[in-house]
């Protein structure tokens, strides 16, 4: 039987695992789903239908589960999901779906929320990926895996950031950011590829020099962007990373691709 505080309050019709641990204080609508080792410390606050992966551990006023901060929302049954083996810190808030969006709010597993960090409506967020302290994704973002949202950086509506990405603190994230990408600044634009990223998970230099062959030949070569473009997919059509990239950038989105500010001056450091 799982072990909720005393002081907790816990809605009929919740789903708690047997060994899920709701603390003090924390609140647990009826529509909720606790997964086994689920545990909630104390101040926790879920509601909607939302469902806690496996293990996953949230932190003191973490607010999961409210209804969309959007005007057009109609009331309906939306949802928020997220993975096994999460780490939502304090202060953290994450919105269902929206009726206009897909109705549902999608985090993947082995995630890590610091403080204050946002998910916004309709999202679809990834395996791995790291939000820094006060991180905020407006609606129907997509953040693939192994994606690195650094401090007080806030990413537009729709924008999507591809596999691997990094961006750096305290950005305002308007364009997509293509896989492996570096994306910094104000006005965020690329500068670079990931290194520390790809060295960490294990990419040989090798690949990790050919993506940053294709970068600089991408967003630096003469000729049109279409042209670099179909010159790129030529050259390094048979290279797996390469390929993750351009299939990124032709399949499109509602917002547009985010460019290089200086493509001769990556800041990646060298492998």
């Amino acid at each position: 039987m799982a072990r909720v505080d005393p002081t907790a309050r816990v809605a009929d019709g919740a789903r708690l695992a047997a060994d899920a641990e709701i603390g003090p204080y924390c609140i647990v609508g009826g529509n909720v789903e606790l997964r086994a080792g689920v545990r909630l410390h104390s101040h926790v606050n879920i509601q909607g239908v939302t469902v806690i992966g496996e293990r996953s551990e949230i932190y003191p006023f973490a607010s999961l589960g409210t209804p969309p901060q959007s005007n057009a929302y109609r009331g309906g049954a939306t949802r928020l999901t997220i993975g096994s083996e999460c780490r939502i810190r304090e202060g953290v808030t994450m919105s269902t779906g929206s009726e206009d969006g897909g109705g549902v709010t999608a985090v993947g597993s082995g995630c890590f929320f610091m403080a204050n960090s946002h998910v916004g409506h309709d999202c679809s967020v990834g395996d791995h990926v790291t939000f820094a302290n006060n991180a905020v994704l407006g609606g129907h973002v997509t953040v693939a895996d192994h994606v690195f949202v650094g401090g007080n950086t806030a990413v537009h509506q729709f924008v999507r950031i591809g596999e691997g990405a990094m961006l750096g603190g305290m950005s305002g994230v308007t364009r997509d950011v293509i896989p492996y990408g570096f994306a910094f600044g104000p006005k965020a634009a690329l500068v670079g590829i990931n290194v520390v990223g790809l060295r960490r998970r294990g990419f040989a230099r090798a690949d990790i020099h050919r993506i940053r062959r294709a970068y600089r030949a991408l967003f630096g070569a003469a000729g049109t962007f279409a042209e670099r473009l179909a010159a790129v997919a030529a050259q390094h059509g048979g290279e797996p990373a390469v390929v993750k990239i351009l299939s990124f950038i032709r399949d499109g989105g509602t917002r547009p691709l985010m460019m290089a500010a200086d493509p001769a001056a990556d800041s990646g450091d060298p492998p």
